[in-house]
């Protein structure tokens, strides 16, 4: 089958789309869902519904190249954006951990790699971030790239003058070769990637997802507990406004026989989409007001910062929601000894300064294996593995 064929094919069910990166080798091809590897007189491709990566064949390591771990030939794997925890299957996500893996050696051992040198990525975030901004920087930095950023894009770049998005998008991209976006507006990293020629990283859209975190949670689950199928996980805290939980809850829904625990204030409950989503997917979900007997089952109690900003005027329904459920020593003391607490960052009150010492508490660890994700992600959406 020729390549022209195959894109006569995935034509006939979608719109074929310009690969939007220049440094692509010749024998990509991509189309919105349908991603093809073409080979001189071959052609292997697998189709996703939603994703949108480089995929070829099963992501089963069979060598070694420069010290990272890579597939053999005719199975290369690229990232194209970031934008959702749906876009990614249990095999991207092996593929990204191992990666990060590589990626924690690397930190460790090799600190002027030059992967990605000669590559520009801009941050470009309207909403406050310490963790997520710096992390990506560091990340590109750690691999031989340079950054261009701005902190607060919403006041001191032309969105200040009415300037929109998509104008936006188009004028950075011309000046790096990856954006990591953050946006106060659910569905803008979505915007972003449909109209741009270069990866978009969904760094946080308002109360919508924030993919890369998940996927640090969730490989902060695996490096912590050992295992992912058969977990049960504590959600807490502001879930309505969460968009860390809601991208987690996606991607935890990709494993077996896990059991989820929303605990919330009744004002800012899980939406009905989410609990519908895993329902659909046969996910064991409970919920519950009782935060010491969940903490009793959990391997992971995931506490949640309640969001103020996202009240508006409401502040009376703030009040009413914060302090609720706090993780103390009490919560220690109920809690199993291999079990975790985790949190997305920043915390105000919701876990009290004396829980820091227990080993359980992960948090700091999670933000520091968050850089070995963002370092694997900016290799696999540049250069690939």
């Amino acid at each position: 089958m020729t390549a022209s064929s195959s894109l006569f094919s995935c034509s006939m069910h979608m719109e074929v789309l310009t690969p939007k990166i220049s440094k692509w080798p010749k024998n990509f091809v991509s189309c919105h869902s349908k991603i093809s590897y073409v080979e001189t007189n071959y052609l292997k491709s697998t189709c996703y519904p939603i994703s949108r990566f480089f995929c070829i064949n099963n992501l089963k390591k069979t060598r070694q190249r420069d010290g990272i771990h890579c597939f053999s030939e005719g199975q290369k794997f690229q990232l194209d954006d970031v934008v959702e925890a749906q876009q990614f299957d249990r095999d991207i996500l092996n593929a990204i951990f191992e990666v990060a893996r590589d990626m924690e050696k690397i930190e460790r051992n090799s600190p002027e790699s030059q992967i990605l040198k000669g590559y520009l990525m801009a941050t470009l975030f309207y909403e406050p971030s310490t963790r997520t901004r710096l992390s990506f920087e560091s990340a590109m930095r750690r691999l031989g790239g340079e950054v261009l950023t701005t902190e607060n894009a919403r006041e001191f770049s032309s969105a200040a003058k009415g300037e929109t998005l998509e104008d936006t998008i188009r004028t950075v991209e011309g000046y790096s070769d990856l954006i990591v976006l953050r946006h106060f507006e659910s569905g803008a990293a979505r915007r972003a990637a449909t109209i741009a020629g270069i990866p978009i990283v969904n760094a946080g859209d308002g109360p919508g997802q924030h993919p890369s975190q998940a996927l640090l949670d969730v490989y902060t689950i695996e490096r912590e507990i050992g295992k992912l199928d058969g977990i049960k996980v504590g959600l807490v805290g502001d879930l309505a406004n969460g968009r860390t939980v809601r991208s987690l809850t996606y991607l935890l829904a990709k494993y077996k026989d896990v059991k989820i625990y929303f605990v919330s204030p009744e004002v800012v409950k899980m939406k009905d989409d989410i609990k519908d989503y895993l329902t659909s997917k046969g996910v064991d979900w409970e919920e519950s007001s009782d935060l010491v007997e969940v903490a009793s089952e959990c391997d992971v109690v995931y506490q949640t910062r309640i969001q103020k900003e996202r009240f508006g005027e409401r502040l009376d329904l703030y009040e009413k929601a914060r302090g609720k459920f706090i993780v103390n020593q009490n919560i220690l003391n109920a809690m199993q000894r291999h079990a975790v607490i985790m949190h997305p960052l920043p915390r105000l009150d919701e876990i009290t300064v004396d829980v820091d010492a227990d080993p359980r508490a992960a948090y700091f660890r999670q933000a520091k294996y968050g850089l070995y994700i963002r370092m694997a992600l900016l290799k696999l959406l540049l250069v690939g593995c």
